[in-house]
């Protein structure tokens, strides 16, 4: 019994190494995007903002090639269900947008619903959801573009990210057809900590009808990749 009990107390000093790694690690990624400048000596040779945090170049060509409604045969949705935006934030910055809408507008909801994408990619590989949503639901559908993915100029982090959600609200709020829908806030994975403050900061207004999370992370803690545990590890040895 003793030696069980040694053996437990003995394991306890990588549990707890390894859980002081971790937690070392959320703060200094989370201290990284937020930084005037690299500060992670095992990122010291990557891009201004941490890729691990915001992987907008994942896959190779996500800030090269858009796909369209078209790409997809099996979407219903017409050249005049949809076209693309390009709205500017108040910092300047220029996101691309797609605004895409049911093709028998005297059927359509009076939502719309605002989709803010996950991490990696662009909003072109999320057209099929925005599909569903307008021909299955008969629901407008904006999507929307952070800064430094897709076409959108600028680099993210979370103050331009939060903006960024903001001017796509404003900008529906002052659509000529739209403005008087009801908004629906859809996020997915890193969306949905966008969407969770964009809903947060404009509860009062009464326009926002339901907040939509998938797949959300619950913290950056639990995103870490064990990859970048064993960068930190093979550094530190």
């Amino acid at each position: 019994m003793a030696a069980a009990l040694g053996l437990l107390s003995y394991l306890r000093i990588p549990f707890y190494a390894a859980s002081g790694i971790v937690a070392a690690a959320s703060g200094a990624l989370y201290y990284y995007q937020k930084s005037a400048a690299p500060s992670l000596f095992f990122l010291q040779h990557t891009d201004y903002h941490s890729e691990l945090i915001y992987p907008r170049n994942i896959p190779g060509d996500a800030r090269t090639t858009f796909l369209k409604p078209s790409s997809f045969r099996n979407l219903q949705i017409d050249d005049s269900d949809w076209e693309d935006l390009t709205i500017t934030t108040p910092d300047g910055e220029k996101l691309n947008a797609m605004l895409i809408r049911p093709g028998n507008r005297s059927q359509a909801k009076p939502v719309t619903v605002i989709m803010f994408h996950g991490n990696a990619g662009n909003i072109g590989h999320r057209i099929p959801i925005a599909g569903i949503l307008q021909h299955h639901y008969g629901c407008n559908v904006l999507m929307m573009e952070y800064r430094g993915y897709g076409a959108s100029t600028g680099n993210p982090d979370e103050k331009g990210l939060n903006i960024d959600a903001q001017t796509g609200l404003d900008y529906m709020r002052q659509h000529p057809d739209l403005r008087k829908t009801k908004f629906v806030i859809y996020g997915q994975s890193l969306g949905g900590a966008v969407s969770l403050s964009l809903v947060a900061r404009n509860q009062q207004a009464g326009d926002i009808m339901a907040l939509v999370l998938e797949n959300t992370f619950l913290s950056i803690k639990k995103m870490i990749p064990r990859f970048v545990l064993c960068c930190i590890l093979i550094e530190l040895g």
